[in-house]
């Protein structure tokens, strides 16, 4: 049981103890880890094809996902909100940011571009199928699961090289506190919803601990519990971070702590420029802080959770 679980973990732990100081060689690795992320996105959507039905279980995997986004939701911003209430953590004046996006589509861009290279996945499935191919999928697992390897060791040398020491992490008691809240809330969330997507207690907690890291969620649960369930979870983040980008602008004067931790894991990333634009340069460490005590948990926590 825990041997996969070791199999998995291996890459990540062996990347984490790898220093990297070079400028241009982080940046090639920053690379590897976008071109790993979109080389598994679109065998995933490859592997897909293979499933019987595939247009029933596309309408499954779709409604699994909105229920799970629409229990993991509330919850989050309700435990959110309460640490609001009692923070004293408040976002500055608004400025002007060098290189933030200028328009929510620009925000969403990354995001939906990873999304369409799982629907470009699927279309191009379907296409080498009907040409007479039907082991494409089959074969697109197997590969998927030695890009997955790769991603796991960039991951951990990304993780080990971010700039972020220990001491620094421990002393942001605002971060810690707002990464707390949403692990414990997004838990809570994916236990509940496990008996009403008809999975076992464990998967269920595992289905919520991607903590909106959608890339890497997605090929995780995928790789342990079927494409169909990588999906729900793909799309349960992904809507994370869409809802994330509508609601920092909104809420993180009011609210500092939900606008900043309703992101999750992306907080450190994707929604790391909207957060500055519109909260203050401020909101940085702690934003940086949250997600990337996030990211550091969501990997492993998964895969213990599935070996279980």
């Amino acid at each position: 049981m825990f041997s996969g679980l070791l199999l998995i973990l291996l890459p990540l732990i062996l990347g984490y103890l790898v220093p990297v100081r070079q400028p241009r060689l982080q940046e090639t690795i920053n690379r590897g880890v976008n071109a790993s992320v979109y080389a598994i996105l679109g065998l995933m959507g490859i592997s897909l094809t293979g499933l019987d039905n595939l247009s029933e279980e596309l309408a499954r995997m779709g409604g699994q996902a909105a229920l799970l986004f629409l229990i993991i939701t509330p919850v989050n911003l309700l435990a959110l909100w309460w640490l609001s209430q009692r923070s004293r953590l408040h976002a500055g004046q608004s400025k002007a940011v060098a290189n933030a996006p200028t328009s929510k589509l620009a925000a969403l861009q990354g995001s939906l571009q990873l999304a369409g290279v799982v629907v470009l996945g699927v279309l191009l499935g379907v296409v080498v199928s009907r040409l007479g191919w039907e082991a494409a999928p089959a074969h697109a697992e197997r590969l998927a699961e030695w890009v997955l390897y790769a991603l796991l060791a960039l991951i951990g040398c990304q993780l080990r090289n971010s700039g972020m020491p220990l001491r620094q992490i421990l002393l942001n008691r605002h971060g810690l506190a707002i990464a707390s809240t949403v692990a414990a809330s997004s838990l809570a969330a994916g236990l509940l919803a496990a008996p009403l997507l008809d999975l076992r207690w464990n998967e269920g907690l595992a289905m919520a601990a991607g903590f909106g890291w959608y890339s890497l969620s997605g090929i995780l649960i995928g790789d342990q519990l079927g494409p169909v369930l990588g999906g729900v979870a793909f799309f349960n983040d992904l809507a994370r971070e869409l809802l994330a980008f509508l609601l920092i602008p909104l809420v993180i004067h009011r609210a500092t702590p939900l606008a900043i931790g309703y992101g999750g894991a992306t907080s450190m990333d994707f929604t790391l420029p909207v957060i500055q634009q519109h909260g203050g340069v401020a909101c940085v460490p702690i934003a940086v802080v949250s997600g990337f005590i996030l990211s550091l948990l969501s990997p492993p926590l998964i895969l213990l959770l599935l070996s279980v």
